[in-house]
């Protein structure tokens, strides 16, 4: 079955629509990178991250308001692909606007992201964003694009099913499985307003922040491992199209208890 559906596939990838090859990128993602390798991967970019010295924060009360943030939006991640272990990890830097998540569910927030953003809701937008990246399998998406569907296909249906993981850990080391390009990252950009609003919160948020980094001409920092962005105008207009067609009407800013945390961030 497993042949057939790789098959199948191969088959169909290079005729379909954008939305079609979304659909058919996750099918064959979910087929050739099991989500116990997601989850290897993922410790292994952390074990990176410690090895750089990266510094996480160590406030409990910033730790427990990002857990509860976080704990906000996945149960609606859940639907979209349940079993996902998630784990959420603050790292001290107040001078980097930043979040990534890594394959398995680990998301990171640099406490230069929780300074810079105005609301709550901005917060929820972003941290949605990188939930996306772990529901979407844009890491394991990535890998299939990097490589080419037809050379992991074979891999996979090989007589050494290690040679896959092999391959994704070596793609790991060169940051090339964490460059989402222009579709993957405007798809997060809709998950992010879908469940920020269905968290209760605006879904304008995500805009909004996006518009701060405009006004200020900044690029967004997500996923600084070689992530391609599309310009902030245009996902601006995306997400304020999507709202509109999909009726969004949660209004919840948070401004005060994002200001109360905010106070206890080290800004060093």
């Amino acid at each position: 079955m497993r042949h057939l559906v790789l098959a199948a596939a191969v088959l169909s990838f290079t005729a379909c629509s954008m939305m079609q090859r979304s659909q058919t990128e996750q099918i064959v993602a979910a087929t050739l990178i099991t989500d116990q390798q997601e989850t290897d991967l993922g410790f292994q970019v952390h074990e990176e991250l410690k090895k750089e010295n990266t510094k996480f924060l160590d406030v409990p009360d910033v730790g427990f308001y990002v857990s509860g943030l976080v704990q906000k939006l996945t149960p609606q991640a859940d639907k979209d692909r349940p079993g996902v272990k998630w784990q959420y990890f603050v790292i001290d830097d107040p001078k980097t606007v930043n979040a990534f998540a890594t394959p398995g569910g680990r998301i990171y927030i640099y406490t230069g992201l929780l300074l810079a953003a105005d609301t709550e809701a901005e917060v929820v937008g972003v941290v949605g964003h990188e939930l996306a990246h772990v529901v979407a399998r844009h890491s394991a998406r990535q890998l299939v694009a990097a490589k080419g569907l037809e050379t992991v296909a074979a891999m996979a249906l090989g007589k050494d099913p290690s040679d896959v993981a092999l391959l994704a850990a070596g793609l790991l080391g060169k940051g090339s499985i964490m460059a989402y390009g222009r579709d993957m990252e405007l798809e997060a950009d809709q998950y992010g307003a879908k469940y920020a609003n269905g968290a209760g919160y605006d879904p304008r948020g995500l805009a909004t922040f996006f518009e701060k980094l405009k006004a200020k001409g900044e690029l967004p920092q997500f996923l600084t491992f070689l992530s391609t962005h599309p310009s902030n105008t245009e996902r601006i207009e995306k997400i304020t199209a999507l709202i509109a067609a999909n009726g969004y009407q949660s209004t919840e800013q948070g401004v005060a208890s994002l200001k109360a945390i905010q106070a206890k961030i080290p800004k060093q």
